[in-house]
């Protein structure tokens, strides 16, 4: 799973259109750009870009308290020593009070992190609800759509801190049910993450990656 996620780092910073993130980044761009045109007496425009960036607060801020809640109960679990559980016959594997705890504070990290990464997509989509909102104001428009893809950003580091967690909960059972639930993220996640789709040019991938491309990436 690291290795996969390092090898989707390398293809996201270097070429973006050929994965969902950056192809999501790209329309994010002209979103933004044709929402900071709309002018304030065109109201249902605008009212209808800020439902959009309230749902994904909404969706952020719920994410987040799940992951909260969740960090809460593995630490009341953990202070407890309650891991008679997972020192049954039936579970392969180190089943030492010193490994549980460690599967215990790996798993609490995975779910505090994407605490952390739901807030942070939160504040920036609130903070470009704001912008956004003063369309007439001479905002630079890099500035907001810095803040709707940072947002977009942290919401994607969340879900793989989740998914990670995922592993690592089936960690708890064996070393074999999480090579297994690994290796079978690994292939969903390369056809979820992985772009095929030709990209319309747009100023955006060449302001990252220095490039000048004709009508279509492809």
């Amino acid at each position: 799973m690291f290795a996969y996620h390092l090898f989707l780092l390398y293809r996201y910073l270097n070429l973006p259109h050929k994965t969902v993130m950056g192809f999501e980044n790209f329309y994010r761009e002209i979103w933004v750009e044709k929402t900071m045109k709309v002018s304030k007496a065109d109201r249902r425009e605008l009212e209808t870009a800020l439902a959009v960036l309230s749902s994904n607060i909404s969706a952020a801020t719920f994410l987040a308290t799940v992951s909260l809640t969740l960090s809460s109960l593995i630490g009341a679990w953990l202070g407890s020593n309650s891991d008679t559980v997972f020192r049954s016959e039936l579970i392969y594997g180190d089943t030492r009070s010193a490994t549980i705890s460690i599967k215990y504070i790996c798993l609490l990290t995975c779910f505090l992190l994407a605490f952390a990464c739901f807030v942070q997509s939160t504040r920036h989509f609130v903070h470009a609800n704001y912008l956004i909102s003063t369309p007439d104001v001479d905002i630079p428009v890099d500035y907001v759509t810095r803040a709707v893809i940072r947002g977009g950003d942290f919401w994607s580091l969340g879900l793989r801190a989740l998914y990670f967690a995922l592993n690592l909960l089936l960690w708890f059972f064996g070393p074999i049910p999480m090579f297994i639930s690994s290796v079978v993220l690994v292939l969903l996640l390369h056809f979820l993450d992985v772009n095929t789709k030709p990209v319309p040019h747009h100023h955006y991938f060449d302001k990252i990656t220095g490039h000048h491309r004709s009508s279509v990436i492809v």
